[in-house]
């Protein structure tokens, strides 16, 4: 018992050095996407709202108007493309990195939604979503590490406050805990 005492010991410090970053991502990403409906954890958005007095009706210099448009809103963002929907009702103009504008022809009503990426959380829920097979692999890895720390835990305090004393009462709580919550959810 004393060698897997030490393993243990041994194991779990050098593993959990080594994911330290992993951690950091996953649990930064995990807090940022369990508030999604709070906020957008990817991009930030603005939002512009004003009246055109531009003919969009006339689908005449449509690209000059659009430019001309883009300038009046002070828009950073490269013209992509523009299409009309609705019955040629609202032009949708696309632009770099997700950002639009919506115009109402009829009354001139624009509304420009700007997209800038998060720093940090763009990063780190770019990892969370597995991008590749290559981070999938590591993933999977790291699934395995937590389990491997898990288990390597269970027997580095011994007595009253390892796994069979006050660690099991904790140990009993953090599977009790979840399961209530998918009980009574």
């Amino acid at each position: 018992m004393k060698q897997l005492r030490k393993w243990s010991r041994i194991l779990h410090r050098d593993i959990g050095f080594f994911f330290i970053g992993a951690t950091l991502i996953y649990a930064i990403s995990g807090i940022a996407v369990n508030h999604i409906k709070d906020w957008n954890p990817n991009y930030i958005v603005t939002i512009k709202k004003i009246k055109t007095n531009e003919n969009f009706a006339s689908k005449d210099n449509i690209k000059t108007k659009i430019l001309t448009l883009l300038n009046n809103l002070d828009s950073k963002y490269e013209y992509k493309s523009h299409n009309f929907i609705e019955n040629g009702k609202i032009l949708r103009i696309y632009l770099e990195g997700r950002s639009s504008v919506t115009v109402n022809v009829l009354t001139g009503e624009t509304v420009a939604e700007f997209m800038k990426k998060r720093p940090v959380f763009y990063e780190v829920n770019f990892l969370h979503y597995n991008p590749n097979k290559w981070w999938t692999w590591f993933s999977d890895i790291f699934a395995g590490a937590l389990i491997l720390l898990a288990l390597t835990s269970l027997f580095m305090v011994k007595g009253k406050k390892g796994a069979w004393g006050r660690g099991g009462i904790y140990i009993a709580l953090g599977i009790i805990i979840p399961l209530l919550f998918l009980i009574f959810s």
